[in-house]
């Protein structure tokens, strides 16, 4: 990503949320309105799973041509998000192999395109991933098809968010939010403690839970974007929407009063080695997905007993055995400053081949039909307007994903995402890097913002 496309827009995304007030997780279950269920594929009756899937949107039969796909989904992710493509097949012929591209999307895609052969659709994690593939001429814009039924099913703000110079080259295939704290209830309960509302309660909160005996947060500190997460909540909350603005686009340095700040609050939490699952270490050797598996693996006999990250942490707790409402529950990430934070992610569809069968499968992604397919299987929660709630299979991940098309403001998009993927998403450099530096040192505050701020300088100006 460059500096030059970056300053187009500030990318302040004005997405559909409601503030974290009024994420009211444990909202009663609605009731879906359908829509038209036009069987556009009529070889496609046979299949039962078909059958429970509405067709709303018309797709070419493309039988005999081929097509790759790549994405940094593995296990749960990826089995659902096969079934997706399975469904793609199913009513167009068309065959679809997937690749996972490991957490380094961009130097997977760079490779392959240096090789000449990059993948037909990439499921891309970064805005700013995005902006820079199609400034180099990698993307391919997206096909009226594609365009008119994202029109169609997508806030404005979402449409903006996968385009660059007015033109549209993705789809936001999955959403997050990733304001979201899960915990084990059993363990919340023996240890006597409530669900905190504030960064001093929630500090309480874990201190009562070690002195219970179980340690209190589990941090996937292995994955350095997860450290970003955690960063980016506590920076939003206490110095606001502006400089988070200014601080996304490196118009605010790294070595800024606001982030000594940020990072003193999160050493609150960083710098005791007893609240954290195996202490800095440990949390330094685990990945994300053991990160939440380990807070709700054997009930109450679990390793920890709560763990930040987005909605997708879903279907790792559903991994675990837990139940999502009873056994594992959800509170808003705490307020440090003066409102709590509203951080949002998601993953866009692009194409690098264009052809049929890619503008096809962006066009089947920007619809319902798509999106109810891993909606069912949980894990995931979409920005798509014009999909049933009632597809969710819980009150709590229902909620989540109405608050995320309900009208509202004052969020923003996950900041290192929009950042250049040298600083901002890669293992091993950049942000990732400095913030588990961080989490193994948290008393060197001021050395870690001149390493952000050196590696940040570095990215934007390249």
């Amino acid at each position: 990503m460059r500096t030059t496309s970056r300053s187009t827009r500030t990318t302040r995304i004005t997405l559909a949320l409601f503030t974290s007030a009024t994420l009211a997780l444990t909202a009663a279950a609605c009731g879906g309105g359908g829509g038209d269920k036009k069987d556009d594929t009529k070889n496609d009756a046979s299949s039962k799973a078909s059958d429970s899937i509405p067709h709303t949107v018309r797709l070419p039969r493309l039988d005999g041509q081929k097509i790759k796909v790549t994405a940094v989904w593995t296990g749960t992710e990826q089995q659902h998000f096969t079934k997706v493509l399975d469904e793609f097949h199913k009513r167009t012929g068309a065959e679809v192999s997937y690749v996972p591209s490991g957490d380094d999307m961009s130097a997977f895609i760079g490779s392959k395109v240096a090789g000449g052969d990059p993948p037909d659709v990439a499921m891309l994690q970064q805005p700013g991933t995005l902006r820079e593939f199609a400034q180099k001429g990698w993307l391919k814009p997206l096909a009226k098809s594609a365009t008119d039924e994202l029109a169609k099913n997508f806030p404005q703000g979402w449409q903006d968010l996968g385009s660059y110079q007015g033109k549209r080259y993705g789809v936001y295939f999955k959403a997050s939010n990733k304001s979201l704290v899960w915990y084990n209830t059993k363990i919340f309960e023996a240890a006597g403690v409530q669900e905190p509302k504030t960064w001093p309660e929630f500090l309480h909160t874990a201190q009562a839970i070690a002195d219970y005996g179980v340690s209190p947060v589990s941090v996937g500190g292995a994955d350095g974007w997860t450290l970003t997460d955690w960063f980016e909540n506590v920076y939003l909350s206490q110095a606001g929407p502006e400089k988070y603005d200014q601080l996304t686009t490196h118009k605010l340095k790294w070595t800024d009063p606001s982030v000594k700040n940020a990072l003193t609050t999160l050493a609150q939490l960083f710098g005791k080695k007893e609240l954290l699952a195996g202490g800095n270490e440990g949390a330094l050797q685990t990945q994300f997905p053991n990160s939440v598996t380990q807070a709700f693996s054997g009930g109450d006999k679990a390793k920890a007993a709560l763990v930040y990250e987005g909605d997708f942490a879903a279907a790792n707790i559903t991994a675990a055995k837990a139940k999502i409402g009873s056994d594992a529950k959800v509170f808003p990430f705490p307020k440090v400053g003066d409102k709590a934070p509203v951080v949002t992610g998601g993953d866009v569809g692009t194409v690098l081949k264009d052809n049929a069968a890619s503008q096809a499968l962006l066009t089947f992604l920007a619809s319902p039909d798509a999106a109810q397919i891993w909606a069912k299987q949980g894990g995931y929660i979409s920005a798509n307007k014009n999909l049933d709630p009632a597809a969710y299979p819980d009150d709590t991940q229902r909620s989540i994903a109405k608050a995320l098309v309900a009208a509202g403001d004052g969020f923003r998009f996950d900041m290192s995402d929009q950042a250049p993927a040298a600083f901002g998403g890669k293992p091993g450099q950049g942000e990732w890097k400095d913030l588990q530096d961080f989490l193994r040192n948290p008393s060197d505050i001021e050395g870690t913002q001149r390493k952000l701020e050196v590696d940040a300088a570095k990215a934007f100006k390249s």
